[in-house]
C-alpha cells in the first residue's frame, strides 16, 4: 500500500524510474504537451473536463511521492496584463502547497519562450497534462536527492 498521496500507478511507474535532475512538467490545459516535450517524456493526460484535476492538486500528490529541489513557473511576457496587476493567483496558491510541505523553495519564472527550451530537453521523463484553465499555471519541477 502507497503511503503517500499520488496513487496513479503510469505516474508512480514513471517518477519511480526517474533519477537526480529529471524533470517534471505539470501543464496547464493550454499547454501544447503533444509538441512541447522533451526527447524522452512521456505524456500523462489527466485532463477530464475544464477545471479538473488542476496544477495545484498535481503539484500536491507529486511532492508527496518524489523529492523536488527546484520549482520554475512559466513567466508572462512583458505586455501581459499580469505585469500590472502582479504574478498570476495560481502561483500563490503553489507557494501555499510549497510552505505546507515543508519546503523552502521560492517559484523561479522562466520566460515563456525560454520555459518551451527548458521543457525540450533530454532531462524531461514526464508532462501531466491537467485541465486547469488559469493562465500560467505551467510549472517545472526538478527531481531532488532523496535525504533518508
Amino acid at each position: 500500500m502507497l503511503l503517500h498521496k499520488l496513487i496513479h500507478p503510469q505516474l508512480n511507474e514513471i517518477l519511480g524510474r526517474a533519477g537526480h535532475h529529471a524533470t517534471i512538467l505539470i501543464a496547464d490545459g493550454h499547454y501544447p504537451s503533444s509538441t512541447k516535450k522533451g526527447p524522452n517524456a512521456e505524456v500523462v493526460c489527466l485532463n477530464l473536463s475544464p477545471g479538473v484535476v488542476n496544477c495545484t492538486q498535481v503539484l500536491e500528490a507529486i511532492l508527496s511521492a518524489v523529492p523536488i529541489d527546484r520549482v520554475n513557473t512559466m513567466m508572462y511576457p512583458a505586455d501581459d496584463p499580469y505585469t500590472l496587476s502582479g504574478d498570476p493567483p495560481v502561483w500563490n496558491e503553489y507557494r501555499e502547497v510549497l510552505k505546507k510541505s515543508g519546503l523552502n523553495l521560492k517559484l523561479e519564472p522562466i520566460d515563456k519562450w525560454d520555459f518551451y527550451k527548458h521543457v525540450e530537453t533530454p532531462d524531461h521523463v514526464l508532462t501531466v497534462q491537467t485541465a486547469d484553465m488559469q493562465r500560467f499555471a505551467n510549472l517545472l519541477l526538478s527531481v531532488g536527492v532523496r535525504m533518508e
